[in-house]
């Protein structure tokens, strides 16, 4: 067994009514509070104003950005870095999907450092170098894994390009996830998210940094989405379900905040830079196929693992067999969960393909993956995954 670290500051509070502990959990950090929400609407408005109403009663004043757009940009960061300095907040809450809670933890850090949030993206001008605003996560989808992880994702509007901050004064200090508030997520965003989670778990499994600690995990969420994201799209009410992808989510963030994502990350990334009306999972989900036929060559043993779990009759075959299968078992569970497309599907535009390519080489994540890609490789795969049959 090789030598590893494993870091994980976070606080995690899991299970059905847990967001009924807001009040105890955020009156630990602070007694005024900025809320970090989407704008409100009819499923989860009422979440919104019950956690309002449970700090309240906490003693914790609150002030509410409800301004987080999807692919949150350096200009609604911005926005909501200002109403927490006037708000005075000493503590910042992210309720919602990842943008959410992307968005309160750069609020968190552009409100304790000189200049922007960008400023302190992968290899930008500036490091952080103090601690930021403590930030309580509650998500509201079950894919993102950001309640666990030290990153926030952000887009540069005018560059067209989607970057991250790394950082460990990024982890939050506590976490409450709550199934409970995933139950009215739709069909599509629940299949997007969770295949996020898959592949937040697949990437750090097959990662060159991969630890035995965070297999362990990522091999749990895998089992998970795939035995209940599908059932769960056909029945939305069922709670066991939703409960156990809410772990798997959480599982496969736990894995990411120590090993990292590798090249459908970083491809997926550009993608939603040049496009950012695509969602996170279906950026993923467009280059999976050829991201497995790529790589399953250089990581035979992991890939048959996995191919494994989805269909146990290949035990019995050798490694490489039940590797190279991934991808024909892949494109099908692909396409239960309605995920399969191509990125014509998507609305991008083929002009758009040279820059996906130069925009995937500004970060690392094609770098730890099994089989290092040149840019033409992965121009190619984008070509390949363009049109779908």
């Amino acid at each position: 067994m090789s030598s590893f670290s494993y870091y994980q500051p976070t606080r995690i509070h899991f299970g059905f009514g847990k967001l009924e502990e807001v009040g105890r959990i955020v009156s630990r950090y602070g007694k005024r509070a900025l809320l970090v929400t989407v704008p409100p609407f009819q499923a989860l408005e009422p979440v919104f104003e019950k956690t309002k109403r449970l700090l309240r009663e906490s003693g914790v004043e609150v002030a509410h950005f409800d301004q987080v757009i999807p692919n949150p940009t350096t200009e609604s960061i911005s926005w909501g870095a200002e109403m927490a300095r006037d708000f005075h907040a000493d503590v910042v809450v992210g309720l919602g999907g990842g943008s959410s809670i992307d968005t309160a933890k750069a609020i968190a850090l552009e409100v304790t450092h000189e200049g922007t949030a960008w400023e302190y993206r992968l290899f930008g001008e500036r490091k952080v170098t103090r601690e930021i605003l403590p930030i309580i996560a509650i998500p509201t989808t079950s894919g993102t894994g950001s309640q666990v992880t030290a990153v926030s994702v952000l887009t540069n509007s005018g560059e067209r390009f989607k970057s991250a901050i790394v950082d460990p004064h990024l982890f939050p200090k506590e976490a409450i996830v709550d199934p409970e508030l995933v139950m009215s997520l739709p069909p599509h965003l629940t299949a997007s998210t969770g295949f996020d989670a898959f592949a937040h778990a697949f990437e750090s499994y097959v990662h060159v940094n991969a630890n035995p600690y965070t297999d362990l995990l990522a091999l749990e969420a895998m089992r998970l989405v795939i035995r209940f994201l599908p059932p769960l799209l056909n029945n939305p009410a069922d709670r066991r379900a939703r409960e156990h992808m809410a772990w798997a989510d959480t599982l496969a963030g736990l894995s990411i905040a120590n090993c990292g994502t590798t090249l459908p990350h970083g491809i997926g990334m550009a993608i939603g830079g040049k496009a950012p009306w695509v969602m996170h999972g279906e950026a993923l989900a467009v280059v999976y196929p050829e991201f497995l036929r790529y790589t399953a060559p250089y990581a035979l043993e992991k890939f048959a693992a996995v191919a494994r779990m989805f269909r146990p009759e290949l035990l019995g075959e050798k490694d490489e067999v039940a590797a190279l299968a991934l991808e024909e078992i892949m494109n099908a569970f692909l396409k239960e969960i309605g995920m399969w497309f191509g990125l014509e599907d998507l609305r991008i535009p083929r002009e758009d393909l040279p820059g996906i390519v130069e925009d995937t080489f500004k970060l690392p994540d094609y770098s730890v993956n099994p089989r290092v890609p040149t840019k033409e490789d992965v121009l190619a795969l984008l070509e390949s995954a363009y049109s779908r049959k």
